[in-house]
């Protein structure tokens, strides 16, 4: 059922005309004020979730970067877009955020990650360029300024519009957002590098106001200026506090050890885990991130990354009513996945675990009510849906996998019963896990559905997992193999079998053309079986 800080007012009579889409990279759903962190400073962010509506049972479609962004930018599952891993490209045609609210005439556009890899063969294959061309490349996305931002110097782009702006303002070299943006001064006047989790205390060689997160912002910023009274969705991605864990001054010290919640994790868990949890937990990051100083290290970094965005949101959403255009935007704040930051033995995401999967969701602006707290269970593919009905539209729904929003935004109850279970997907291939558990590509899968009380995880050729959360809210006792529990595993199991049977094959045509079209063959001069 639903709860509430407060009864829901009415909605507010504005209309939407823009969108806000705003995600932070590899945030925790909990890392927020709003959300029960006892000590870490978002008030920006708070005071977003006072005016509008905060989820507390936001699931991604994937618990990492690409195809997790696939669901949002699709509305579809992984299984159904099959950008399944980074680097996986979404097929050529995939119709997607840009497609859809372009055609409601929005300037539809990116400051910051997408991840998206172009499915460049199939583009040959069409003879797809211009502009068309470079919308399917971007996942629909006009790339204002595209920037995914882990930029290695053995990969760097010569081109790239970051270095290139601290290349203006004084860093000097060819890669600047790894020599200065995101590494550290050494005693002897050394490069410290950020890809080393020891140097995460240390601040960034570069000013505050020139990292990545202010600059990204003021590409948000002139975007909407540039704007003046059209239409337009701005996707404003930003990279932190994603990994390399590293802040400019004051943000690298803003926190301490003390102000760090406690792993949630036991030893019970490593003494006879489930396969492919144990393997995930021999990687590197596992390892390292099971250290008490690594995590003391490394974790007030991560929160004060997460204040810098909080401070850079405030600066944007001034900008926003200077624009006067805080009154018609629809301001929506996700992430993409979690951070297991220790908690299970683990480091990085992934994995079904709460930390990992579930992301914090804010919604606020014209139409939606006020101060609520919203339990229900909604995803990744909801947001597509949602923001086409906002904009006045009809959304596709044959076509999508989500559910519209809006009935929990304070419009009318839905119709008919909320969903009672959510999926989530995962393709581990590219790890070591695949290979350590003597694995093929093709059969390193995995699936999570949830409902209200139970968490049921499925890997391919592996047993089950279970969680209580009703009684084991941090999923620290796996029940896939209690016998008490067989009748659950076995119900849950259906579940999952009827989510896959109902996934949506049939998108280029409505059901309502389905229906305009049945047994009007012999009408339409087609006959068969006539004697």
């Amino acid at each position: 059922m639903s709860m509430t800080e407060t009864q829901a007012p009415a909605p507010k009579a504005a209309k939407v005309r823009n969108i806000l889409f705003i995600m932070a990279d590899q945030l925790r759903w909990e890392y927020l004020g709003c959300a029960g962190h006892k000590t870490i400073r978002t008030p920006t962010i708070d005071a977003l979730a006072a005016r509008g509506v905060r989820f507390t049972n936001a699931y991604a479609q994937a618990a990492v970067c690409g195809p997790s962004r696939m669901s949002f930018y699709t509305g579809l599952s992984v299984a159904n877009h099959g950008s399944t891993w980074n680097g996986v490209p979404l097929p050529i045609g995939t119709p997607t955020m840009g497609s859809y609210l372009r055609a409601m005439g929005l300037r539809v556009a990116v400051a910051g990650k997408t991840h998206m890899t172009a499915d460049r063969d199939g583009a040959a294959r069409l003879g797809l360029d211009g502009v068309i061309g470079v919308q399917e490349r971007e996942a629909g996305f006009e790339p204002y300024c595209r920037d995914d931002g882990l930029h290695p110097s053995k990969l760097v782009s010569a081109d790239l519009a970051y270095n290139r702006y601290l290349n203006a303002h004084g860093y000097d070299g060819a890669n600047p957002w790894h020599d200065y943006a995101n590494s550290a001064t050494g005693p002897n006047g050394e490069i410290l590098s950020g890809w080393s989790m020891r140097h995460a205390n240390l601040p960034a060689r570069v000013d505050r106001r020139h990292a990545e997160t202010p600059w990204m912002t003021d590409q948000a910023i002139r975007f909407i200026e540039e704007q003046g009274d059209n239409p337009w969705c701005l996707h404003l991605s930003y990279i932190k506090p994603h990994w390399p864990y590293m802040a400019p001054s004051p943000y690298h010290d803003l926190y301490g050890p003390a102000d760090l919640s406690p792993p949630a994790r036991s030893e019970a868990e490593r003494k006879k885990p489930h396969p492919v949890y144990e393997a995930f937990m021999r990687h590197e990051e596992g390892r390292n991130f099971s250290k008490q100083v690594v995590r003391d290290r490394v974790v007030p970094t991560y929160m004060g990354l997460i204040t810098q965005i909080d401070d850079e949101l405030e600066r944007l959403f001034a900008a926003l009513v200077v624009a006067g255009r805080m009154a018609d935007t629809l301001v929506v704040f996700t992430s993409d996945h979690g951070d297991y930051l220790g908690d299970h033995w683990l480091g990085e995401k992934e994995l079904f675990h709460d930390p990992s999967v579930k992301i914090p969701l804010i919604i606020a602006g014209p139409g939606v009510a006020e101060g609520v707290v919203e339990d229900r269970l909604v995803g990744a593919t909801d947001l597509l849906p949602s923001f086409i009905e906002a904009l006045g539209g009809a959304a596709p729904m044959h076509a999508l996998d989500g559910l519209s929003l809006t009935p929990l935004l304070g419009g009318p109850e839905p119709e008919t019963q909320w969903r009672d279970s959510i999926v989530s997907e995962l393709d581990y291939g590219w790890r070591q896990a695949r290979r350590d558990l003597g694995l093929k590509p093709d059969e390193a899968r995995g699936w999570m559905l949830r409902t209200e009380r139970w968490k049921y995880i499925a890997y391919l050729g592996f047993r089950p997992q279970l969680f209580d959360l009703e009684n084991d809210p941090d999923e620290l006792e796996d029940l896939g193999e209690d016998g008490r529990h067989a009748g659950i595993r076995d119900e849950m199991r259906s579940r999952m079998f009827d989510w896959f049977a109902r996934r949506k094959n049939r998108r280029t045509l409505s059901d309502d053309a389905v229906e305009a079209r049945t047994a009007t063959w012999k009408s339409r001069g087609i006959i068969f079986g006539e004697w």
